[in-house]
């Protein structure tokens, strides 16, 4: 920073932010978005200079977002504590990494491990079976709907919002193919992309082997059960029951 007769200034990147927010998007425009470290300094610029120059407000809102920090500490090159997305890319899916983060809130830190990646993995795993197994052709459930709206409408609370998801997964009460179809436009927000998963897009042969062995242990016959599995397993699939049925994958 320097001195000047009306306080300290920080030079910075502050214009540019100005010029493309009002080129792009017109002033103002409905939501700012920045890192909590933006308020102090960046924001607080970019406001003075843009609301002086138009007269008008710079955004109707501001959403400030907590940091990603690995052992409680701010993830940063100069910390040397970064986690590459090469480092993941062979073992995580980008969406699950996205459920991770949606499972807290955007002013809430987020504190990053292979652990929490994991489970976020296993949680986003099971949705993408849910949806697998479920049929097509029910209708979006009214109630589900306007709790999953609601959690939104308190600042964007993704947490709560999962919540709904998981209550609606479990609720069996509601038919399969209401729940495939509510999770299905609730997905229209989480951006999880729950239709194009690994579950539904098995070759026909395969599923017949995976409908045999279903057949086979419905009428006890475990080792023949155990026999396609192992077919299935060298064809390159895993195969796993869920419930009263059945999840196909490639290995």
């Amino acid at each position: 920073g320097f001195e000047s007769p009306w306080g300290t200034g920080f030079p910075g990147w502050h214009l540019e932010c100005s010029v493309m927010s009002r080129a792009l998007l017109g002033q103002p425009f409905d939501i700012h978005t920045g890192g909590i470290d933006h308020i102090p300094v960046h924001h607080n610029n970019e406001i003075a200079q843009s609301e002086a120059a138009y007269n008008s407000p710079l955004a109707n809102f501001w959403l400030h977002n907590e940091f990603l920090t690995v052992s409680d500490s701010k993830m940063a090159k100069s910390e040397d504590n970064q986690t590459t997305l090469s480092d993941l890319g062979e073992k995580f899916s980008p969406l699950a990494y996205r459920y991770l983060l949606l499972m807290a809130h955007y002013r809430t830190p987020v504190n990053f491990s292979l652990e929490a990646l994991e489970a976020a993995q296993n949680a986003y795993r099971k949705l993408k079976e849910a949806i697998a197994t479920w049929p097509k052709g029910g209708s979006i459930n009214a109630k589900y709907k306007k709790d999953f709206q609601s959690a939104l409408e308190n600042d964007l609370s993704s947490p709560e919002a999962l919540s709904v998801v998981w209550k609606l997964v479990k609720d069996e009460e509601v038919s399969s193919a209401d729940r495939r179809a509510t999770l299905l436009d609730f997905d229209q927000v989480l951006g999880l992309n729950l239709i194009e998963n690994e579950f539904l897009n098995v070759p026909k042969n395969i599923l017949e082997l995976g409908e045999k062995r279903k057949m086979a242990k419905d009428k006890g016959d475990f080792e023949e059960a155990d026999k396609i599995r192992e077919e299935i397993v060298g064809l390159g699939y895993e195969i796993r029951d869920v419930g009263e049925t059945f999840v196909i994958s490639k290995r």
